[in-house]
């Protein structure tokens, strides 16, 4: 029963987190609006009423002003320009005085892959 109830609200703070809940508040009021619309015009007109932006209802005002004023208030990561010393003018290198050269991994690949496989392949039944 603990375990459930945990991923419950596992599931209800994601929804939160991501903004699913906007989501389902404006279908609820596209829901409404077009059942509020259909008893008073036709199908299609119900449709445009309701999905064209021209006459919103509360509902859609409010989760509009609801997202305005979240994204307003989300956390802006400020960067600062990174400054480093001026480098000298003429660098000098020197080699390494051991220098050995290692096999490249890529080189036992290819010699394990050389091999011949120790079963042979099975033989086809017409062949």
């Amino acid at each position: 029963m603990l375990v459930r109830l945990g991923k419950f609200f596992v599931v209800i703070s994601l929804v939160a987190m991501l903004g699913a809940h906007w989501t389902l508040l404006q279908t609820v009021a596209w829901t409404t609006m077009l059942t509020d619309n259909l008893r008073t015009h036709s199908l299609s007109e119900s449709v445009e009423r309701t999905f064209d932006g021209k006459y919103p209802c509360p509902i859609c005002k409010a989760v509009a002003a609801a997202k305005q004023s979240q994204k307003k208030s989300e956390f802006t990561l400020q960067t600062q320009k990174l400054e480093f010393p001026p480098a000298k003018e003429n660098p000098i290198l020197f080699a390494p005085s051991d220098f050995q050269l290692l096999p490249r991994p890529a080189d036992f690949l290819s010699e394990s892959l050389t091999q011949k496989p120790l079963i042979p392949p099975p033989r086809g039944f017409l062949a």
